[in-house]
């Protein structure tokens, strides 16, 4: 009796990826639908998407959420690359523990909690809700998961690097720019693009504080939904979907290109 070439662990992460990637399929394929509906699928057409395209007011809000997403990101990354490099080189262990956990709790608190209170922030400081309030929100929030994705980094080096430059005359700087900086680069080029993936898709605490006026994607979204059933949230959506994963996509063949110009340990060079 020929045994199964399907392990147990393999049927359930099948499973998994079916019960997390049907529904966007299921989606996708109704954007192209010419009935108009997701009750069945009548024909094939493109007019879902020449009508995203020729909405003048969706794309200023597309434009919105790309700055929002690329400047929370950048920010958020040189804030938690240098929050990183503080706290590893925090002595105190109890500190260390402290900071760390100050750090976690905004991203394991409800996202809706972080809105709530960002908008009673705003209100009371005077910040009119618009750009300023989403970018400082979202920059709020990126700022934690860039530490977490530094840190590891940070711990992997060893400190006899530092001790080398520094035997060579190396400044503060020089051993920031030159020893540390690079040898991270894989977690901040990881840090950046999942703060980056994250203020797009976020929806919680930007629907609490963007203002009349001002909106992003996924609040745009939300807001066509409520209004009734349209297949142009299903192409607006896959045209997310389909961004978010070309930045995946993106992001691991430029790991997997700093991977292989590493060079390989015992190597010599004649």
């Amino acid at each position: 009796m020929a045994k199964s070439k399907w392990k147990p662990s393999q049927l359930y992460l099948l499973l998994v990826f079916l019960v997390l990637y049907a529904p966007i399929v299921y989606l996708i394929v109704y954007s192209f639908n010419s009935g108009g509906t997701m009750s069945g699928f009548e024909g094939f057409t493109w007019d879902f998407y020449k009508e995203v395209f020729q909405d003048t007011r969706l794309f200023i809000i597309v434009l919105n959420t790309f700055v929002i997403a690329l400047l929370s990101a950048l920010v958020a990354t040189i804030l938690g690359v240098f929050g990183a490099i503080a706290i590893h080189y925090v002595r105190r262990n109890r500190a260390k523990q402290m900071l760390l956990t100050l750090n976690n709790v905004l991203m394991v608190s409800p996202d809706v909690i972080i809105g709530a209170s960002f908008l009673m922030l705003f209100t009371f400081v005077g910040v009119q809700l618009g750009f300023v309030s989403v970018l400082l929100s979202h920059i709020a929030f990126s700022v934690p998961i860039v530490v977490i994705m530094v840190l590891p980094k940070l711990e992997e080096m060893s400190h006899s690097l530092i001790d080398a430059a520094r035997d060579l005359g190396a400044s503060h700087l020089d051993v920031l720019t030159k020893v540390i900086l690079p040898y991270i680069k894989p977690g901040i080029f990881a840090a950046f693009f999942l703060a980056l993936t994250t203020s797009l898709d976020d929806f919680a605490v930007t629907f609490f504080v963007t203002g009349n006026g001002y909106s992003t994607l996924a609040v745009e979204i939300y807001s066509r939904a409520r209004q009734g059933v349209s297949l142009s949230i299903n192409a607006l959506s896959a045209l997310l979907f389909v961004f978010t994963t070309l930045l995946v996509v993106g992001y691991y063949f430029i790991s997997q290109r700093n991977v292989s110009q590493r060079p390989v340990k015992g190597a010599t060079h004649k």
